[in-house]
């Protein structure tokens, strides 16, 4: 079980925030060319301060009580889902500044599992919760659980960065609409940078989990409209860093001349570019997200572009929209069926800044 907010990067993102808009000297190394007609620092600065939004205000609603609970389980103890935290804490601090409390569980295994998360929901159905918020663990496994839930009463939202299958009778749904969509786009950087010819070898992350299998699909039907591009590849890494090493070892070991890897989670940039550069390979690496030693591999050039979703923005309006629901709200004008968050790709020059941004590392 794991209950846990990591309020030192939050102060540190806001004191940084302040003073960010006065840096100089950022260059966008490695930055496709039709980025636009800005220049290289200006697109560099736009590209980082647009993919976190720190600055977020309650909106004008009015709860209907001065306390709510509510319960939270995503799919495994991991650094992003501490990123979501800090934007959850963010809007329970604004809560409490108009007089209304807002306490939660936020809960996870240390290893991702649809079965634990079938207990975790089990074990809340028992507690007094008001909403009951779920990062998908598995789709096939997770969805008709909610829906059972909902049928037998209980308020339940999905949120983070797997919704339930469509269709689902959860509520709503908080996070990344566009998990197909990013997979597609990263891929395309790849091909682009290895002129649309090579072998490719894809890292999904968890077996089931929806933003995983969608970027997969997204990487793998991009990569079959062009004739010269192979996927020689595809492994589970289960978002573990060292099995995304050890598979990728495997994969280079199997295939000396690859190309490029496309990784569809936060943890298997890391561990592909750990076996990149132990082995002395020239593959090009996309992948998902802010690891902070990922970003330094952007920073070396080991890593080329990064998908970085604003996971802040995706906790703080999770909250908010689970307050509406607790209050018998449903989709409409107070908030939408799925509040979509953004993903931006960064690259080489835009590493420092964002190392500075989310971690206050000037190294």
């Amino acid at each position: 079980m794991y209950i846990k907010k990591i309020s030192c990067i939050f102060s540190a993102a806001l004191a940084v925030t302040l003073t960010v808009m006065a840096l100089s000297g950022c260059s966008s190394e490695d930055v496709p060319a039709d980025t636009g007609t800005a220049s290289a620092e200006d697109t560099a600065n736009e590209s980082v301060l647009g993919a976190v939004d720190f600055d977020h205000e309650l909106d004008d609603y009015e709860p209907a009580k001065d306390h709510y609970s509510f319960f939270f389980t995503y799919k495994i103890v991991h650094p992003w889902w501490d990123a979501v935290a800090l934007g959850m804490e963010e809007a329970q601090r604004q809560y409490l500044d108009r007089g209304i409390a807002v306490t939660y569980e936020y809960m996870a295994p240390d290893d991702a599992s649809a079965e634990d998360q079938l207990e975790r929901l089990t074990e809340a159905e028992e507690g007094d919760y008001d909403v009951i918020g779920v990062d998908v663990a598995d789709a096939e496994i997770i969805s008709p659980v909610l829906d059972q839930m909902v049928e037998d009463g209980y308020k339940v939202m999905t949120f983070s960065s797997s919704d339930a299958h469509e269709g689902s009778k959860r509520i709503a749904y908080v996070g990344n609409t566009h998990n197909y969509q990013d997979g597609a786009d990263l891929t395309e950087e790849l091909c682009r940078k290895l002129d649309y010819s090579g072998k490719i070898a894809i890292l999904v992350g968890s077996i089931g989990a929806p933003c995983h299998e969608d970027r997969a699909k997204g990487a793998e039907d991009t990569i079959a409209g062009y004739p010269d591009m192979e996927i020689v590849a595809k492994e589970y890494d289960m978002d573990s860093v060292d099995m995304a090493y050890e598979l990728t070892m495997q994969i280079l070991k199997d295939n000396p001349d690859l190309d490029g890897l496309v990784c569809c989670n936060m943890s298997n940039p890391v561990g592909a570019a750990r076996a990149v550069t132990e082995a002395g390979s020239d593959a090009v690496i996309v992948g998902m997200d802010h690891d902070k030693e990922a970003l330094h591999y952007l920073k070396n050039g080991v890593i080329y572009c990064l998908g970085v979703q604003d996971c802040y923005s995706i906790g703080f309006d999770t909250i908010q929209v689970a307050v509406k629901i607790a209050d018998g709200n449903l989709p409409g004008d107070l908030f939408p069926e799925k509040t979509d968050e953004i993903t931006t790709i960064i690259y080489q020059g835009d590493a420092t800044l964002m190392l500075e941004l989310l971690y206050g590392d000037v190294s």
